[in-house]
């Protein structure tokens, strides 16, 4: 076995078919964008290369910078509101002795679903205006006025498709934060105890800093996640009222199935693309940099 291991070929044996799907389905395909993104193409006659006209025709497209705004409303509302609560009922379930088991199941369970029932449950439950629960109930206690099309009123299609968003991922990281927690010394929570420290400051002292790690991978998910969304907003809006709702991958694919301006199409994607690296970068550097002045 030791010679095996030693032997060079046993390592090109798994890395070659990794390398080649990696090739094939990741490499290939963005090097195609790429080439495409320069070219004034109907995916049907050959591509004619057109130089910087598809980004000049995307910085002037009203309905681009709208997806983009709305990608940038995913990213503030995932960062700034969910990350809050995952860290929250975390360690609310944390210092559950009964149950907990059942709690953890239970916020996981809609991280299985597939994001087209996820969407479909919330539209017709929730959101539908005649038998939706959030109608339903403003009405019963006596809120009348506030009934309305929610997916269909431009003020609040948005915030009803984030909220759907983060109830369907909010249960997979909180149960990521759950294992960085009970990865921490019970010493320490002990010493804190005898020291006096209540159950907030246990939390807000020695939990949070300690799971901080965890924290700054599950905003990187959070910020790669919201700018690849689209499948939610597709199944419960398609991008409506009036494109309101539209984030960048959902405008790609219309302008290439809907115009067939696939070379427009693909410059969105390297826009995609471009944006998701600054902003992840600009991400790591602040958690470094932070990391940096507590140290």
């Amino acid at each position: 076995m030791n010679k095996v291991y030693r032997n060079p070929l046993a390592y090109l044996v798994f890395i070659i078919p990794t390398l080649f799907f990696y090739l094939t389905f990741y490499m290939f395909p963005l090097l195609t964008t790429f080439r495409y993104g320069f070219t004034s193409w109907d995916g049907l006659t050959a591509p004619v290369f057109n130089g910087l006209d598809n980004f000049k025709e995307a910085f002037n497209d009203e309905y681009f910078w709208i997806s983009v705004k709305n990608n940038l409303y995913f990213i503030l509302f995932s960062v700034f509101i969910q990350v809050p609560v995952i860290v929250i009922f975390s360690v609310l379930i944390s210092e559950v002795r009964k149950l907990r088991g059942f709690y953890k199941t239970t916020v996981f369970l809609p991280s299985i679903l597939s994001t087209a029932v996820v969407g479909v449950l919330w539209t017709v439950v929730v959101f539908d205006p005649t038998v939706g629960l959030l109608n339903k109930l403003l009405e019963s206690i006596g809120l009348d006025k506030l009934i309305h099309l929610w997916l269909a009123d431009e003020s609040t299609a948005m915030l009803s498709i984030l909220l759907t968003n983060a109830w369907q991922w909010t249960g997979f990281y909180i149960v990521l934060v759950l294992a960085a927690i009970f990865g921490i010394s019970k010493e320490v929570y002990e010493a804190a105890e005898i020291d006096g420290a209540t159950g907030f400051q246990r939390a807000l002292l020695i939990t949070v800093p300690l799971i901080r790690p965890i924290l700054a991978v599950i905003v990187l998910l959070s910020i790669t996640g919201a700018m690849k969304a689209m499948d939610i907003v597709m199944v419960m809006t398609k991008g409506g009222p009036y494109g309101s709702t539209e984030v960048m991958a959902s405008y790609m694919y219309k302008v290439g199935m809907t115009t067939g301006n696939y070379g427009y199409a693909n410059t969105i994607a390297i826009l995609i693309f471009v944006f998701t690296l600054i902003i992840t970068v600009l991400s790591n550097l602040l958690t470094k940099k932070l990391e940096d002045v507590e140290n």
